[in-house]
Protein backbone atom coordinates (compact mmCIF):
# COMPACT_ATOMS: atom_id res chain seq x y z
CA UNK A 1 0.00 0.00 0.00
CA UNK A 2 1.58 3.48 -1.15
CA UNK A 3 2.10 5.67 1.80
CA UNK A 4 0.88 9.78 1.70
CA UNK A 5 4.22 11.34 3.28
CA UNK A 6 2.35 14.68 2.23
CA UNK A 7 -0.57 14.43 5.04
CA UNK A 8 0.45 15.50 8.30
CA UNK A 9 -1.56 14.90 11.20
CA UNK A 10 -2.76 17.88 13.27
CA UNK A 11 -0.66 18.69 16.54
CA UNK A 12 -3.18 18.39 19.43
CA UNK A 13 -1.42 21.66 21.09
CA UNK A 14 -2.54 23.57 17.97
CA UNK A 15 -5.63 22.96 17.89
CA UNK A 16 -6.34 23.70 21.37
CA UNK A 17 -4.48 26.93 20.91
CA UNK A 18 -7.31 27.23 17.75
CA UNK A 19 -10.12 26.73 19.84
CA UNK A 20 -9.14 28.85 22.88
CA UNK A 21 -8.47 31.85 20.28
CA UNK A 22 -11.91 31.48 18.97
CA UNK A 23 -12.96 31.22 22.07
CA UNK A 24 -11.73 34.47 23.68
CA UNK A 25 -12.69 36.50 20.57
CA UNK A 26 -16.41 35.39 21.14
CA UNK A 27 -15.62 36.42 25.00
CA UNK A 28 -14.61 39.56 23.88
CA UNK A 29 -17.75 40.71 21.56
CA UNK A 30 -19.38 39.27 23.91
CA UNK A 31 -18.27 42.00 26.29
CA UNK A 32 -18.43 44.56 23.74
CA UNK A 33 -22.37 44.08 22.80
CA UNK A 34 -23.28 44.33 26.53
CA UNK A 35 -21.16 47.47 26.99
CA UNK A 36 -22.94 49.27 24.24
CA UNK A 37 -26.70 48.14 25.04
CA UNK A 38 -25.73 49.45 28.79
CA UNK A 39 -24.34 52.75 27.15
CA UNK A 40 -27.92 52.64 25.14
CA UNK A 41 -29.37 52.40 27.88
CA UNK A 42 -28.01 55.31 30.09
CA UNK A 43 -29.01 57.58 27.09
CA UNK A 44 -32.59 56.55 26.98
CA UNK A 45 -32.60 56.72 30.76
CA UNK A 46 -30.80 60.28 30.51
CA UNK A 47 -32.80 61.47 27.37
CA UNK A 48 -36.75 60.26 29.14
CA UNK A 49 -35.49 62.00 32.74
CA UNK A 50 -35.06 65.70 30.93
CA UNK A 51 -38.23 65.14 29.15
CA UNK A 52 -40.38 63.45 31.48
CA UNK A 53 -39.63 65.11 34.48
CA UNK A 54 -40.67 68.27 34.03
CA UNK A 55 -44.23 67.24 32.71
CA UNK A 56 -44.62 64.84 35.59
CA UNK A 57 -43.84 68.13 38.06
CA UNK A 58 -45.86 70.09 36.09
CA UNK A 59 -48.65 68.31 36.68
CA UNK A 60 -48.26 67.73 39.89
CA UNK A 61 -48.72 71.30 40.53
CA UNK A 62 -51.33 71.50 38.36
CA UNK A 63 -53.03 69.49 40.58
CA UNK A 64 -51.79 71.04 44.30
CA UNK A 65 -53.46 74.53 42.39
CA UNK A 66 -56.79 73.19 41.61
CA UNK A 67 -56.69 71.50 45.18
CA UNK A 68 -55.92 74.99 47.05
CA UNK A 69 -58.09 77.52 44.56
CA UNK A 70 -60.93 74.76 45.90
CA UNK A 71 -59.73 74.73 49.61
CA UNK A 72 -59.48 79.15 49.08
CA UNK A 73 -62.94 79.18 47.84
CA UNK A 74 -64.68 77.27 50.22
CA UNK A 75 -63.04 79.33 52.96
CA UNK A 76 -63.02 82.96 51.55
CA UNK A 77 -66.92 82.30 50.52
CA UNK A 78 -69.09 81.42 53.28
CA UNK A 79 -72.68 81.24 53.50
CA UNK A 80 -74.26 85.10 54.80
CA UNK A 81 -76.18 84.95 57.73
CA UNK A 82 -80.25 84.83 56.56
CA UNK A 83 -83.31 85.56 58.54
CA UNK A 84 -86.95 85.16 58.27
CA UNK A 85 -88.97 87.35 55.72
CA UNK A 86 -91.58 88.87 57.48
CA UNK A 87 -95.20 89.92 56.45
CA UNK A 88 -96.14 93.41 57.26
CA UNK A 89 -99.67 94.15 57.36
CA UNK A 90 -101.82 97.12 55.33
CA UNK A 91 -101.44 100.05 57.63
CA UNK A 92 -105.29 101.48 59.28
CA UNK A 93 -105.97 103.33 62.01
CA UNK A 94 -108.14 104.20 64.81
CA UNK A 95 -108.56 106.36 67.34
CA UNK A 96 -107.59 106.38 70.96
CA UNK A 97 -110.15 108.25 73.11
CA UNK A 98 -110.20 107.21 76.97
CA UNK A 99 -110.48 108.80 80.57
CA UNK A 100 -106.87 109.89 80.14
CA UNK A 101 -106.52 113.65 79.24
CA UNK A 102 -105.15 112.69 75.15
CA UNK A 103 -106.33 111.38 72.18
CA UNK A 104 -104.05 109.70 69.44
CA UNK A 105 -104.43 107.38 66.84
CA UNK A 106 -102.92 104.09 66.98
CA UNK A 107 -102.50 100.73 64.38
CA UNK A 108 -105.39 98.14 64.07
CA UNK A 109 -103.09 95.22 64.77
CA UNK A 110 -101.85 97.10 68.03
CA UNK A 111 -103.58 96.91 71.49
CA UNK A 112 -103.76 98.84 74.59
CA UNK A 113 -103.82 97.99 77.56
CA UNK A 114 -102.77 99.55 81.49
CA UNK A 115 -99.41 98.91 82.80
CA UNK A 116 -99.33 96.57 85.42
CA UNK A 117 -96.37 97.53 87.14
CA UNK A 118 -97.04 98.10 91.25
CA UNK A 119 -95.43 101.58 90.89
CA UNK A 120 -97.65 102.53 87.62
CA UNK A 121 -99.55 105.66 87.80
CA UNK A 122 -103.16 106.16 86.08
CA UNK A 123 -102.97 106.96 82.48
CA UNK A 124 -99.35 104.94 82.44
CA UNK A 125 -100.18 102.80 78.79
CA UNK A 126 -98.44 99.84 77.18
CA UNK A 127 -99.31 100.20 72.93
CA UNK A 128 -98.48 96.21 72.17
CA UNK A 129 -97.71 94.93 68.53
CA UNK A 130 -97.75 91.42 69.14
CA UNK A 131 -97.15 90.38 65.97
CA UNK A 132 -93.46 91.80 65.96
CA UNK A 133 -93.12 91.16 69.69
CA UNK A 134 -92.68 94.89 70.73
CA UNK A 135 -94.26 97.14 73.25
CA UNK A 136 -93.99 100.90 72.99
CA UNK A 137 -94.29 102.24 76.97
CA UNK A 138 -96.46 105.09 77.41
CA UNK A 139 -95.85 106.77 81.04
CA UNK A 140 -98.06 110.07 81.53
CA UNK A 141 -97.30 112.96 84.06
CA UNK A 142 -99.39 115.96 85.32
CA UNK A 143 -97.36 119.25 85.56
CA UNK A 144 -97.47 121.43 88.33
CA UNK A 145 -94.52 123.27 88.08
CA UNK A 146 -91.57 120.56 87.86
CA UNK A 147 -91.42 120.36 83.74
CA UNK A 148 -87.89 120.99 83.87
CA UNK A 149 -87.69 117.88 86.37
CA UNK A 150 -89.08 115.52 83.66
CA UNK A 151 -87.09 116.58 81.31
CA UNK A 152 -84.33 115.85 82.83
CA UNK A 153 -85.31 112.32 83.71
CA UNK A 154 -86.11 111.76 80.01
CA UNK A 155 -82.68 112.98 78.64
CA UNK A 156 -81.06 110.76 81.14
CA UNK A 157 -82.93 107.89 80.48
CA UNK A 158 -82.50 108.30 76.91
CA UNK A 159 -78.54 108.65 77.27
CA UNK A 160 -78.11 106.22 79.48
CA UNK A 161 -78.23 103.75 75.86
CA UNK A 162 -75.03 105.32 74.20
CA UNK A 163 -73.30 103.01 76.28
CA UNK A 164 -74.73 100.30 73.40
CA UNK A 165 -75.62 103.01 70.96
CA UNK A 166 -73.67 103.79 67.41
CA UNK A 167 -75.30 107.02 68.26
CA UNK A 168 -78.91 109.32 68.76
CA UNK A 169 -80.58 111.51 66.63
CA UNK A 170 -82.64 114.14 67.76
CA UNK A 171 -86.17 115.45 65.90
CA UNK A 172 -87.82 118.50 67.31
CA UNK A 173 -91.69 118.68 67.50
CA UNK A 174 -93.44 121.94 67.65
CA UNK A 175 -96.92 121.86 66.81
CA UNK A 176 -98.21 124.98 68.02
CA UNK A 177 -101.67 124.37 66.93
CA UNK A 178 -102.24 121.75 69.24
CA UNK A 179 -100.39 122.79 72.05
CA UNK A 180 -97.84 119.61 71.33
CA UNK A 181 -93.82 119.80 71.85
CA UNK A 182 -91.49 117.32 72.33
CA UNK A 183 -88.67 115.46 71.04
CA UNK A 184 -88.07 112.33 69.75
CA UNK A 185 -84.55 110.13 70.29
CA UNK A 186 -83.29 107.42 67.65
CA UNK A 187 -80.95 105.21 69.08
CA UNK A 188 -78.81 103.80 66.51
CA UNK A 189 -77.06 100.13 67.08
CA UNK A 190 -77.74 97.56 69.37
CA UNK A 191 -79.64 99.13 72.00
CA UNK A 192 -82.48 97.93 74.04
CA UNK A 193 -84.60 100.83 72.89
CA UNK A 194 -84.50 101.80 69.58
CA UNK A 195 -87.20 105.19 69.78
CA UNK A 196 -87.93 107.19 72.77
CA UNK A 197 -89.70 110.51 72.67
CA UNK A 198 -91.78 113.06 74.77
CA UNK A 199 -94.49 115.35 74.72
CA UNK A 200 -96.08 118.19 76.79
CA UNK A 201 -98.09 121.22 76.40
CA UNK A 202 -95.22 122.52 78.98
CA UNK A 203 -97.91 123.97 81.41
CA UNK A 204 -100.34 120.71 82.70
CA UNK A 205 -99.18 117.55 80.65
CA UNK A 206 -96.03 115.25 79.77
CA UNK A 207 -95.66 112.02 78.38
CA UNK A 208 -92.86 110.22 78.16
CA UNK A 209 -92.69 106.75 74.88
CA UNK A 210 -90.30 104.16 74.85
CA UNK A 211 -90.05 101.10 72.33
CA UNK A 212 -88.84 97.88 73.59
CA UNK A 213 -88.49 94.36 71.84
CA UNK A 214 -88.70 91.43 73.67
CA UNK A 215 -85.96 89.74 72.11
CA UNK A 216 -81.78 90.32 72.08
CA UNK A 217 -81.49 93.50 70.39
CA UNK A 218 -80.06 93.05 67.07
CA UNK A 219 -79.69 95.50 64.31
CA UNK A 220 -79.74 93.23 61.55
CA UNK A 221 -82.92 91.35 62.55
CA UNK A 222 -85.29 93.54 64.14
CA UNK A 223 -84.71 96.83 61.19
CA UNK A 224 -87.38 95.75 59.09
CA UNK A 225 -89.69 95.37 62.04
CA UNK A 226 -88.46 98.91 63.75
CA UNK A 227 -88.57 100.73 60.46
CA UNK A 228 -92.32 99.71 59.99
CA UNK A 229 -93.56 100.17 63.77
CA UNK A 230 -91.67 104.20 63.94
CA UNK A 231 -93.92 105.27 60.96
CA UNK A 232 -96.55 104.06 64.10
CA UNK A 233 -94.80 106.04 66.05
CA UNK A 234 -94.88 109.14 64.20
CA UNK A 235 -98.44 108.43 62.98
CA UNK A 236 -98.89 109.04 66.53
CA UNK A 237 -97.33 111.56 67.46
CA UNK A 238 -98.58 114.06 64.25
CA UNK A 239 -102.01 112.74 65.79
CA UNK A 240 -101.33 113.32 69.51
CA UNK A 241 -104.30 116.37 70.82
CA UNK A 242 -104.68 117.01 74.81
CA UNK A 243 -108.24 116.98 75.77
CA UNK A 244 -108.25 120.77 77.51
CA UNK A 245 -107.50 123.85 75.53
CA UNK A 246 -104.99 124.73 78.24
CA UNK A 247 -102.36 127.26 76.30
CA UNK A 248 -98.89 126.48 76.50
CA UNK A 249 -95.45 127.41 74.96
CA UNK A 250 -92.03 124.94 74.16
CA UNK A 251 -90.46 124.21 77.44
CA UNK A 252 -87.27 125.93 77.31
CA UNK A 253 -85.11 122.83 79.49
CA UNK A 254 -85.01 120.71 76.61
CA UNK A 255 -82.18 119.45 75.27
CA UNK A 256 -81.48 119.97 71.58
CA UNK A 257 -78.50 119.38 69.20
Amino acid sequence: MKNDRGSKKPDSRLLEAGFKTQDSRGEKQNKEGIFVLNVKKSLLFVLCSKICLPSFIFLISCVSLVSCSSDDDDTIAPKPRSYFRLSFPEKKYVTYDSVCPFTFEMPVYSHIDRDRNFRAEPCWLNLNFPTFNGTLHLSYKAVNGNIKEYLEDTYTLASKHQIKASGIEEQLISRDSNKVYGLIYEIKGNAASSIQFFLTDSTRHFIRGALYFNAIPNTDSIAPVLEFIKKDIYQMIATFKWKNGESGSFPKAVHKK
